[in-house]
């Protein structure tokens, strides 16, 4: 959602009153998870999306009701029903949270919004935890806490206890960009959400399988990198996309990368010798995914020697070999789906398995259709 806090930050810089919706928590299959942003600008104009449809349409409509009344901060949910389901083709029987909070010039949003771009940018990563929702009679709506890395904190959400729940919140999605939610049992329900870097994608090797994986991972919207010690298979003719590309020895290639806890790393150079040395450079990084192409065999292989070099049982367990999900494939651009469809399920806490529905919800569905036809 970085182009949405851009747009906030732009809009309060020019003195511009605008409303920031944002899906805070959701219950079911809905059209956006939480996280989703829109900002609804003072002539009625947006950026961002909260699903489509009417869902979108109704919180359009606060916003902008807001803005003509100049009020408060709300907390809204909206409940899909079959009707909505049916008319704006979604699916179904879920519920979303959203929080509408309306800035004002001066705002103390401009500060915090330029720290979130930052971290967005390549800066230090950052937690920011709002109070979205409270019982009748509390004034701490809106309240805001930032931390920062250092663990350094601004601003508070109205008392220790829920500072200290804030604050161990933010710990944990800061680096990764993930969102988190909880409620005391007064009613006050936070909001928190970390601000890094995209998700990136480190390719070592710019053979078949690492040009193939790199494509798609742009498509899907992640920072690319490319290393590989042959210039031939490193640069941006064959990678125009790529933020970086690097040609330099496989057992230093960490050393010119900026590679943090938001960075997933695919190991897929052209033998066993140089799959070695870049895993061991690999492991040396903070990256939250790293995974190893090749047999089961080779990968053993690497395994031991690196074991007589003394890296720990426990830090190659983390390593995904081979890398991807079993899904069959076979051809380079096979093997890149299957890799970025485990690299997903890593970031998203997916579990890979098929989404078919098991037979009893289809007996059950038969057999509520065969009664209904028998009365």
């Amino acid at each position: 959602m970085k182009e949405v806090i851009q747009e906030t930050v732009r809009q309060l810089q020019d003195q511009q009153p605008c409303v920031l919706a944002t899906v805070v928590r959701t219950k079911g299959s809905t059209p956006q998870k939480a996280g989703s942003m829109l900002l609804v600008r003072q002539d009625g104009t947006g950026v961002g999306t909260l699903g489509g449809g009417c869902v979108e349409g109704d919180i359009w409509y606060a916003a902008r009701e807001m803005l003509r009344n100049h009020s408060g901060p709300e907390f809204k949910d909206y409940f899909l029903n079959e009707d909505i389901a049916a008319r704006d083709g979604l699916v179904c029987g879920g519920t979303m949270y959203f929080y509408l909070e309306p800035m004002w010039e001066p705002d103390s949003f401009l500060d915090i919004g330029s720290r979130l771009i930052n971290a967005y940018e390549g800066g230090d990563p950052v937690g920011l935890a709002t109070v979205v929702n409270v019982p009748e009679g509390n004034p701490n709506l809106g309240a805001k806490l930032l931390l920062l890395l250092d663990g350094a904190v601004e601003g508070t959400l109205g008392s220790k206890e829920l500072d200290d729940r804030a604050i161990a919140a933010a710990r944990q999605v800061a680096d990764v960009g993930s969102v988190e939610s909880f409620s005391t049992d007064e009613g006050v329900e936070v909001f928190v959400e970390g601000f890094t870097t995209p998700p990136t994608l480190a390719v070592i090797g710019g053979g078949h399988v690492g040009k193939a994986t790199a494509d798609l991972a742009n498509m899907l919207g992640y920072r690319v990198f490319i290393v590989d010690d042959r210039p031939e298979f490193s640069n941006s003719e064959r990678f125009p996309y790529a933020e970086q590309t690097v040609v330099t020895q496989y057992e230093r290639w960490s050393e010119d990368l900026a590679v943090n806890v938001n960075t997933f790393i695919v190991v897929a150079t052209r033998g066993h010798r140089f799959d070695d040395m870049a895993l061991e450079s690999a492991l040396t990084t903070r990256a939250r995914y790293i995974g190893l192409m090749g047999s089961r065999r080779k990968n053993l292989m690497i395994y031991r020697r690196l074991l007589d070099q003394g890296v720990s049982l426990e830090r190659l367990k983390e390593v995904h070999a081979p890398v991807g999900l079993d899904i069959g494939g076979l051809q380079p651009e096979e093997l890149a789906v299957s890799i970025m469809s485990e690299i997903i399920m890593t970031r998203r806490g997916g579990k890979g398995g098929p989404m078919q529905m098991d037979e009893w919800y289809i007996d059950r569905v038969a057999q509520r259709f065969q009664d209904a036809i028998e009365v």
